[in-house]
């Protein structure tokens, strides 16, 4: 991955400053913006990830990039004992903390302010971890994913969910051009950030997806790295285990 596709280019901050100031900049109409965006159908890619860690049956969940906590307040149903959401961003967190408390689930979700390239828990601590949509915000892609691998539970399992590449006409053309023009329109229209989805859509299409991705989290230590496309490929499901 390109690890110079940033928010703001003639900022001087570095990545992860400019992640976090975008996400900021953005919370407040983010869940709208995306589900217009998405047309809706990345809930029902969350439902996927849900699915996919149930089958562990776990106990202590780590959301990365937890965002406004989407994916948190979905997994509150495999009642686990605790789920953490991590994210870099006090805004995002802010109002995912209103869900939480508005779903009653304070006592089950408990947002953090972190980040994941240096995660404030032990060693082998979280029987599953997932992320959704933000491992392409990482500063140091494999940093990251060290730091992942060191507080999931041996035997425990890592879900991704992020934004791929479709391969096959016509969805590779048609992805291109909604990507790369509509997309950042939409995010001009609706956003006081002019510039946050058209980073968006540069990381997307610069982000290394499929066996690729598999790749690297082998490097990274993981086991059983399998890649699950989703809606002719704009998307993907990655599972792996420690």
């Amino acid at each position: 991955m390109d690890k110079q596709v940033k928010p703001y280019k003639d900022s001087e901050l570095g990545k992860k400053q400019q992640v976090t100031q975008m996400f900021d900049a953005i919370s407040e109409n983010y869940d709208g913006l995306n589900r217009v965006i998405s047309l809706g159908i990345d809930v029902s890619w969350r439902k996927k990830v849900v699915k996919l860690v149930s089958e562990k049956s776990p106990k202590q969940i780590l959301d990365i990039a937890t965002g406004t906590g989407d994916l948190a307040l979905m997994m509150a149903s495999l009642n686990p004992e605790k789920i953490v959401g991590l994210d870099i961003s006090p805004g995002m967190l802010e109002v995912g903390k209103q869900k939480v408390t508005k779903a009653n689930l304070s006592d089950k979700i408990e947002m953090v302010v972190g980040d994941s390239e240096n995660i404030p828990f032990n060693d082998n601590t979280f029987d599953a971890i997932t992320v959704s949509f933000g491992v392409r915000n990482f500063e140091n892609l494999d940093k990251g994913l060290t730091e992942i691998y060191r507080v999931l539970k041996p035997g425990g399992k890592f879900v991704v969910l992020e934004t791929s590449n479709p391969t096959k006409f016509p969805f590779k053309q048609g992805y291109k051009l909604y990507t790369n023009y509509i997309l950042p329109i939409i995010g001009k229209l609706f956003s006081k950030d002019k510039v946050a989805y058209s980073y968006l859509s540069e990381s997307a299409n610069s982000f290394p997806f499929g066996n690729a991705f598999n790749n690297i989290l082998t490097k990274n230590g993981f086991k059983n790295a399998e890649c699950l496309p989703v809606t002719f490929g704009v998307a993907s499901i990655y599972t792996s285990s420690k």
